[in-house]
């Protein structure tokens, strides 16, 4: 019921999803000049693997997983609740806050794809020549699932970040630094092969979970993590959903026991 009304809700309010999406992909335009100038610089050699096409499709699947990872306003939402009072209904009424939470993102990513899902082919259709072909249904099988956790880590991840807010209140500075790091280190900047040879930040930036936001179900649809290293890759991710739902669990558990009731 609650998934039923939030996507009646979004479907109802946002109509602007076709055009917003389609003028979301105008920044690639700058992307594809930008690399096409540096390829040409280098006499069309690869860049970390990636030939210039592959650069630009990349950007472009970066711009699906973002918007599967991305949760706007929900770590803000949790702590100005959490700040002005509001989470108390969560106390009184038998309605599990974070899952409550979860099937409204639900709704709002199958709002968002089944009225954004025309402008997404439109664009994928006009630049169909800068990627390799269809890959095969294991490669596609594993993308799927990859964009799945994806969107599971980002939602955890940021639910972690707003309940924070038991203890700090106000943690607008925390997302902000948050983003920041998440910008470059999900790979949704550029390609994290870049970093290779580049230690430390290589093992530091494989470490984290960012890259699993953008640039790990882009990296498999181009067939660039096959095999064992692919398997690693969806277990570790998987492992890192896992880890953020525990850590949800246990900072509501822990924020409600000294949460003091104030607010409006």
């Amino acid at each position: 019921m609650i998934l039923r009304i939030s996507l009646q809700e979004r479907l109802v309010y946002r109509g602007d999803f076709a055009l917003g999406t389609l003028m979301r992909f105008l920044p690639i335009v700058t992307q594809v000049f930008l690399w096409y100038a540096i390829f040409q610089t280098l006499g069309n050699r690869s860049i970390a693997g990636y030939r210039y096409e592959e650069f630009v499709a990349y950007y472009l699947l970066t711009m699906v997983t973002r918007a599967f990872s991305s949760m706007p306003g929900l770590s803000s939402q949790i702590a100005g609740q959490i700040r002005s009072g509001e989470i108390k209904k969560f106390l009184i009424q038998p309605i599990d806050p974070i899952g409550f939470l979860l099937l409204s993102r639900i709704a709002h990513k199958l709002a968002y794809y089944s009225v954004a899902a025309a402008p997404f082919a439109l664009v994928f259709f006009l630049c169909r020549n800068y990627f390799p072909g269809w890959p095969d249904a294991t490669t596609f099988a594993a993308f799927l699932v990859s964009l799945v956790l994806c969107f599971l880590l980002g939602y955890f991840l940021e639910a972690c970040l707003g309940l924070v807010g038991f203890w700090l209140l106000e943690v607008s500075s925390l997302l902000f630094v948050y983003m920041l790091f998440s910008f470059f280190l999900s790979g949704h900047m550029f390609p994290i092969d870049m970093l290779n040879d580049a230690e430390p930040w290589a093992t530091i930036v494989n470490t984290l979970p960012l890259q699993y936001l953008a640039y790990f179900p882009s990296a498999v649809l181009l067939g660039k993590i096959k095999g064992w290293a692919l398997v690693y890759g969806l277990t570790l991710e998987a492992l890192w959903v896992l880890f953020f739902i525990l850590l949800s669990r246990y900072l509501w558990l822990r924020g409600t026991r000294r949460y003091s009731a104030y607010g409006g």
